[in-house]
């Protein structure tokens, strides 16, 4: 989950307008969702970093030819890097011991699709987090991400364990106001309950 960690660490406010595709805007937006999406299918950070930065490249050389909507250019990096992390699968020898498992098939779509999703759930999921009050923020993080009990919170933050549970309680609260019902599940599902500690 150190790819989710770098994730939550850092905001991203990343607009876009399909008239105005800036190249730098699109990479705070999409570069840990893809980074994340490839490491989910190549378990490798630094090969999933490396393809998700050729991914960019790749767009960047066919932008001309890539409709200038945000929907298109989305779907032109998700297609590039889940190709990419394919391939890196089929070639690589550190997997050598997945294709004999699996044959020598690609995986199948539908985990393709569960990867994507999620890694959109996570893009939304961190959005959300960083939405919250501080001193709520850092007590999830350090609860979910750096594994965390609430007695080693409470004595890091110099605060009461009763204090560290109510801030937990509270941003379990918020969270399922900021997301919908479907990424507040995802948000459960990802084994981030405030109920498991």
């Amino acid at each position: 989950m150190s790819i989710v960690k770098g994730i939550f660490g850092q905001k991203n406010n990343a607009t876009t307008s399909a008239d105005n595709v800036d190249l730098d805007v699109l990479f705070k937006e999409y570069y840990d969702r893809l980074v994340y999406f490839s490491l989910q299918l190549i378990k490798d950070k630094d090969q999933a970093e490396d393809i998700v930065q050729d991914a960019f490249i790749k767009y960047w050389n066919q932008r001309e030819s890539v409709i200038q909507d945000k929907i298109a250019i989305k779907n032109f990096l998700y297609s590039t890097v889940r190709n990419a992390s394919l391939n890196i699968i089929r070639h690589s020898k550190v997997v050598e011991a997945y294709v004999q498992y699996q044959g020598n098939k690609e995986p199948e779509e539908a985990p393709i699709i569960e990867a994507i999703i999620t890694a959109e759930a996570v893009a939304e999921i961190h959005a959300a987090l960083h939405s919250l009050p501080e001193s709520h923020r850092t007590i999830s993080i350090m609860g979910y991400f750096d594994g965390k009990k609430n007695q080693e919170i409470a004595d890091g933050l110099d605060m009461s364990v009763n204090t560290v549970k109510k801030q937990k309680q509270r941003a379990l609260e918020l969270m399922r106001v900021k997301l919908s019902p479907e990424m507040f599940t995802a948000f459960v599902a990802l084994g981030l309950s405030f109920f498991k500690r």
